[in-house]
């Protein structure tokens, strides 16, 4: 598969990268999360305030951006994690043709899906099907499209929003492992992005379908949309929820830069647009900082 137009020099994969997957290979990942949805939600000050003071030292983390600035105010440390920015430290892209980034992180990737793989790292790629939980209808929309790999640090802001104004028409929940998607890794891990827990939400938008697709990670206690909570079914199988002109359903309807959901600890966002739909930003590409609604693309086939 040729490799992605916005890649930078790929890093080789090294023995530190290798030993670190192995380790993941053998941890027991849901159970390691279960004890940090646990922990995370200790209302207790003493442990909390501890907790939460550790990580704004740790990552340097402004919480002069944040609508509460006071970190002993937070209830827990996932209420400090999954906090609010004041609007003003994420204005968004004002060019109606601008799609916005959704998150604040680094990208991965970004690029062409190309015979129906995506490019993961050096030596390292997944099917679109295998990501979509082998959804032929999506799939199709989807080939030959364009997408984008955004990781989420813990220093980064957690809460989701909408690259584009869409409605949601389906939800699938696909069960999996739950590996790190640190940049070590994605440099080791074959399949990463299609072998851990994730959470699919595909969107219709007036320049056509989108994917917003939520990756789990070791220590991602749960995952929550704004319109169904936390998403988090005990099936081993995929789950999936349809959305749309149905006598009892209420549509989901989200406007551009809409919060539409949050990581309870951090991963990573794999954005998918159809054939010819946009064009990644020149200035972008593997390793690139990018905050909350910048521009990231731009729609090529307004309609």
């Amino acid at each position: 598969m040729n490799q992605p137009q916005s890649e930078a020099p790929a890093k080789t994969a090294g023995l530190a990268d290798k030993l670190f997957a192995l380790l993941l290979y053998l941890l027991p990942h849901h159970l390691l999360s279960q004890a940090m949805h646990w922990l995370t939600r200790i209302e207790w000050p003493p442990l909390k305030d501890r907790l939460i003071a550790g990580v704004i030292r740790l990552y340097k983390v402004d919480m002069e951006l944040a609508v509460e600035p006071d970190p002993t105010r937070y209830a827990s440390f996932n209420a400090f994690f999954t906090r609010a920015l004041r609007p003003e430290a994420r204005p968004f892209a004002e060019a109606e043709a601008a799609v916005l980034s959704p998150v604040d992180g680094t990208v991965s990737q970004l690029g062409r899906i190309e015979n129906g793989r995506i490019f993961q790292a050096k030596g390292q790629s997944y099917t679109l099907r295998e990501l979509l939980g082998d959804d032929a209808e999506w799939c199709e929309r989807f080939s030959d499209g364009h997408f984008a790999t955004l990781y989420l640090s813990p220093r980064d802001y957690h809460r989701i929003h909408m690259p584009l104004a869409g409605e949601l028409k389906k939800m699938l929940h696909i069960p999996g492992r739950l590996f790190s998607v640190s940049p070590s890794t994605t440099r080791v891990v074959p399949r990463l992005f299609s072998r851990n827990e994730r959470l699919v939400n595909l969107f219709e938008t007036e320049q056509g379908p989108m994917a917003v697709i939520m990756v789990g990670a070791i220590f991602v206690a749960s995952m929550e949309t704004v319109w169904a909570g936390t998403v988090a079914p005990a099936s081993r199988h995929i789950s999936q929820w349809r959305y749309g002109p149905l006598p009892s359903a209420t549509p989901v309807l989200l406007g551009k830069g809409e919060e539409m959901g949050r990581f309870n600890m951090g991963s990573t966002v794999v954005l998918l647009f159809p054939k010819d739909a946009v064009a990644w930003s020149d200035t972008l590409g593997a390793d690139t900082e990018i905050r909350m609604g910048q521009q990231i693309a731009t729609i090529t086939n307004p309609r």
